[in-house]
């Protein structure tokens, strides 16, 4: 794990709302998500597809498209102490790069397949920071040579369709990490990477945390990714919160059903032979219609009635451990006290 220090926030998000609106309707793509990110630490956001953890990730770098997404009233995304929902054009060119970057999911659409790669990473060396044309090439060499890049020098006069995906991926975290961001968004780095590439990129994006203490937000479907990598845990559903906590607190005392549904389905090496994968039954909400109660409703095989008909409370277990789920209630504890459960 980073250096963090456990006083120093770089970025809150609060009570944010994103819709996106459609010819069918208004899709409320994010309910209410707040978290926050202190300084030098990883947090993942986690969840099946369709979940809002990109829309998360975009609001934050404000890349979100103007004709039809929409950060509703009453949001906040504050930026070491600055809003950034407040920000001009001039502070946002710069905010986007300079403070906070991304590393988009498939570096085969993301990059310019027309252009070459060392011309890609220096356009923003030469937007952002004061270099010259000679300094910024010299500089995209040696950032090629920090995400462990080959033969740098040759590399930078390549187009995207000659380097392998996993060298894709590489040049997708040098151009990101080129103006020195304090935090960088990683949206599925590593989904269309076989499991080595896969385990070099995180190893890759660990190094260069603790060399930079950039903090990260490491948007990701699968547990299993982020068990050695992330600081702390974010469960979203349906847009929703359902439960956030460090990486033993999610691993090892798992609260919110949706949690227990998804460590089941991550493969294990201690399983019996030819045992069958657990996979989670039904189909998530529709975003177009109100969700009055907890969306996980439909299928949680602990649902009450209390659950389709107001939202759960926040259960505190610990300073970094919360949870959204009616079964913490005191009544519903009793009540399954009496039934034996």
């Amino acid at each position: 794990m980073s250096n963090i220090n456990i006083d120093k926030k770089v970025l809150d998000v609060e009570n944010l709302h994103v819709s996106f609106h459609t010819y069918l309707g208004e899709v409320k793509a994010v309910r209410g998500v707040s978290f926050n990110l202190k300084e030098g630490e990883t947090l993942a956001l986690v969840g099946e597809s369709g979940c809002g953890k990109t829309v998360c990730s975009k609001s934050i770098l404000r890349i979100l498209p103007k004709n039809s997404a929409e950060i509703k009233k009453g949001s906040k995304i504050i930026f070491n102490g600055e809003d950034v929902l407040a920000m001009n054009k001039k502070r946002l060119k710069a905010y986007r790069g300079e403070d906070v970057s991304m590393i988009f999911q498939d570096p085969m659409t993301s990059l310019n397949p027309t252009t070459k790669i060392g011309k890609q990473i220096t356009e923003s060396l030469l937007m952002h920071t004061k270099m010259n044309k000679k300094e910024a090439k010299e500089e995209a060499i040696r950032l090629l040579e920090l995400v462990n890049i080959p033969n740098p020098k040759e590399r930078i006069n390549q187009y995207p369709f000659e380097l392998s995906g996993g060298l894709r991926q590489r040049v997708m975290i040098a151009i990101a990490l080129a103006c020195n961001p304090k935090i960088l968004l990683a949206d599925e780095p590593t989904t269309a990477l076989d499991v080595t590439v896969q385990a070099q990129i995180l190893n890759l994006l660990s190094e260069l945390k603790d060399k930079k203490n950039t903090a990260i937000v490491l948007v990701t479907h699968d547990l299993g990714v982020v068990a050695d990598f992330a600081d702390r845990i974010l469960i979203m559903y349906a847009g929703e919160v359902m439960e956030e906590g460090t990486v033993r607190e999610i691993f090892k005392d798992p609260n919110h059903p949706y949690t227990q549904a998804l460590l089941k389905s991550v493969p294990r090496l201690d399983t019996e032979f030819k045992q069958e994968l657990y996979s989670l039954g039904g189909t998530p909400p529709d975003l177009l219609l109100e969700i009055k109660g907890c969306p996980f409703v439909d299928r949680c095989k602990y649902a009450m009635n209390i659950c389709r008909k107001r939202k759960p409370e926040k259960t505190v277990f610990s300073d970094t451990h919360i949870s959204f789920c009616w079964r913490n209630h005191p009544y519903a504890k009793e009540v399954s006290k009496e039934m034996g459960e």
